[in-house]
Formats: structure tokens, C-alpha cells, sequence
């Protein structure tokens, strides 16, 4: 029966005869061509083929994606890989494949690259996978570092941002309590300067009605002299034609001195009624005094000083007693004698 399976590259196979030609078709070595050229055949052998290769491989790259803790724990694989000359040649010498000189060849190379696979490659593979656990370990540890280092600058942001936070705070109160400090004093300053302020009006105003109680004592009089105030200013009764008294009544002596209160001139002297002798003073600002029930007039005419003798005192017209009626006039209305000699500074 022929068999179907293609022939392997580089190997010709032969045709068996057919069964009326050659009989039974029976091959041996010797009726087999032998094989030329670089093509080679592998013989099986108790170790791994190149499919063992691509296994290795694929084992070292799955313990460098990260199973290397369970790689190392696991028995080692024996792996062929073709040796670094025979690559760079392109004539493999391990890995199942013989040389040039046949699957027998003697001259020790297919053995030196089993050593070679089994003492290099082996050894070279399990220090990679040490390294690989140590760039893997010493990644993890510095990724702990770098977090551990962010943990520490998070943290010493925070202090910072609390300590100037702080600082603000104790900045802001301290300029607060400033401010009211200040705003305190400042009110105080003024509440004094106010209270000074006042106590020195008034005493300007004190300074300055006393110069004018001294300069109207000066320029002023008292209109007699040992009297007695018998009716005052408003009285009312029968005897006043008005039906209440228009003057003060100072009860003295017939022939005590009547004096001008200031300074003026008389614009009238003469008998007037029930005034009897009547002196009529006329000061500078229009003000008119009258001095009435005189027993006698000294002067009736000109300008006289303030204290100066007019007249005297009596008691003609309507009277009961000798007494010298004062009058206080201004603009032909009355006003209160007594009331406007202390505003004069006289003490009546």
C-alpha cells in the first residue's frame, strides 16, 4: 500500500515497483540514495525537540510577565537552544540537528552543544529569572518609596497648609484687637479732648462774665444809697393809677443822693404829676431811666457819669413815705428795675 504523506524536504523517495516488476518491494539501507546536501534528519533522541525550544521560551516569558515566584518554585525544564556561533553560521548543532559530517560524526559537536545548552543555557536562564525578581522587587519598593514619599509630601503640605492658615488667623485677630484698640483710644482721646474742650468754654465763658460784671461794675451804679426795697416791679393794688407798680421803690432818707447808674445825658427834669420831681436819663443805647419823687433836682440838663449825683430823694407827688421810684424804659415799654440792674453786674 503507498503511502501518502509527502516527503520530507530534501529526501527523495523512490517509487517501490510495481508487484509484476520487482515482487515484494522490501527497502534497505542499501537501496535507499543516500541524502546530500545540508539537509538533515533528526533522530529521535531522549531530550526535547525544537518544539521544546518554543516551549522554553514561552516558559521564561510567562515568568518575566510575572510568574516568577511560581517559575522559581517549579523543577527545572531541560531546553535545547542552538548555541550562539551556530546561529550566526545558520547551521544548527543541537536541538535534534546534525552536522555535515552525519548523525555519527565523531568530531564531539553535537555533545559539546548539549553540554553547552545543559551547562549555559540552563544557568543563564535561571539567573534571568533572579534578575527579573529583583528589577520586579525592586520596582515594588520603589513604588512603596515614591508613595510613601507622596504620603510625606501630602502631609507635610497639610502641616503647612494648617501652619499658615494658623499664621493668618493669629494675623487677622492680632489686627482686629489693633483696630480696636486703636478705635478704643481714639475715643477716649476724644471723650477728653470734648470734656477739655468744655471745661475750657466754660471757664472762657466764666473768664468772660466775670471781665464783664467787672467793666459794667465799673461803667454801672446803684441808682442810692442806704434804702430798703419796699414795692417791686408788677405789685399790684389801688394806689397805681395802672392798677399795678411800673418801677422799684428804694425807701431812703429825705435828701440821700440820687445817682446816675451810667453814663448818659438828662433829656427831662421837672415836676411830672404824681411822679412829683422827675429826672429822666437817657443812656447810649436808647435805654431810658427815670428817677422820680425828688425833694430836689442837682442836675437837669447834659451829659452825666455813671455814680454822679442828680438829685435827691423826697416825697413829692403820690406817695406815702419818702422813697425814690426807679423806672427802667426801653423803646416806651417798662421792664423790671431790679432784673436789669443785676444784669449789669450791680448786686441790688
Amino acid at each position: 500500500m503507498a503511502s501518502n504523506l509527502p516527503a520530507p524536504e530534501g529526501i527523495e523517495i523512490q517509487e517501490p515497483p510495481t508487484a509484476g516488476a520487482w515482487g515484494e518491494w522490501n527497502p534497505t539501507e542499501d537501496s535507499v540514495r543516500p541524502v546530500r546536501g545540508k539537509h538533515r534528519v533528526a533522530k529521535p533522541r531522549g531530550g526535547l525537540a525544537r518544539s521544546s525550544t518554543v516551549l522554553g521560551v514561552g516558559v521564561i516569558a510567562a515568568v518575566g510577565a510575572g510568574g516568577i515566584a511560581t517559575a522559581q518554585d517549579r523543577p527545572q525544564v531541560a531546553i535545547s537552544l542552538p548555541s550562539l556561533p551556530d546561529l550566526m553560521t545558520g547551521e544548527a548543532s543541537v536541538g535534534g540537528v546534525a552536522d555535515d559530517n552525519g548523525p555519527d560524526s565523531d568530531d564531539g559537536s553535537g555533545a559539546a552543544a548539549r553540554t553547552a545548552a545543559r551547562t549555559g543555557i540552563i544557568p543563564r536562564q535561571s539567573d534571568h529569572q533572579a534578575d527579573a525578581g529583583e528589577v520586579l522587587r525592586n520596582r515594588i519598593l520603589q513604588q512603596a518609596e515614591s508613595q510613601q514619599g507622596a504620603a510625606e509630601a501630602q502631609a507635610q503640605a497639610e502641616v503647612e497648609r494648617v501652619a499658615r492658615e494658623t499664621a493668618a488667623q493669629e494675623a487677622k485677630d492680632k489686627a482686629e484687637a489693633a483696630r480696636k484698640a486703636a478705635e478704643e483710644a481714639a475715643a477716649a482721646a476724644a471723650a477728653k479732648a470734648e470734656q477739655e474742650a468744655k471745661a475750657a468754654k466754660e471757664a472762657a465763658e466764666a473768664k468772660a462774665e466775670q471781665e464783664r460784671l467787672a467793666k459794667l461794675t465799673g461803667s454801672y451804679s446803684l441808682p442810692t444809697s442806704a434804702y430798703t426795697l419796699t414795692s417791686h416791679y408788677g405789685d399790684s393794688g389801688s394806689m397805681w393809677s395802672s392798677g399795678h407798680h411800673t418801677g422799684l421803690d428804694f425807701a431812703a432818707p429825705t435828701g440821700t443822693p440820687a445817682k446816675a447808674v451810667a453814663a448818659g445825658k438828662i433829656t427831662s427834669a421837672g415836676w411830672s404829676g404824681a411822679y412829683g420831681y422827675r429826672i429822666v436819663l437817657e443812656l447810649e443805647d436808647g435805654t431810658e431811666i427815670w428817677y422820680c419823687h425828688l425833694s430836689s433836682m442837682s442836675v437837669t440838663s447834659g451829659s452825666v457819669a455813671p455814680g454822679e449825683t442828680i438829685g435827691r430823694v423826697g416825697a413829692t407827688g403820690n406817695v406815702t413815705g419818702p422813697h425814690l421810684h426807679l423806672e427802667v424804659r426801653k423803646g416806651g415799654s417798662t421792664m423790671d428795675p431790679l432784673a436789669w440792674l443785676e444784669s449789669k453786674g450791680l448786686n441790688v
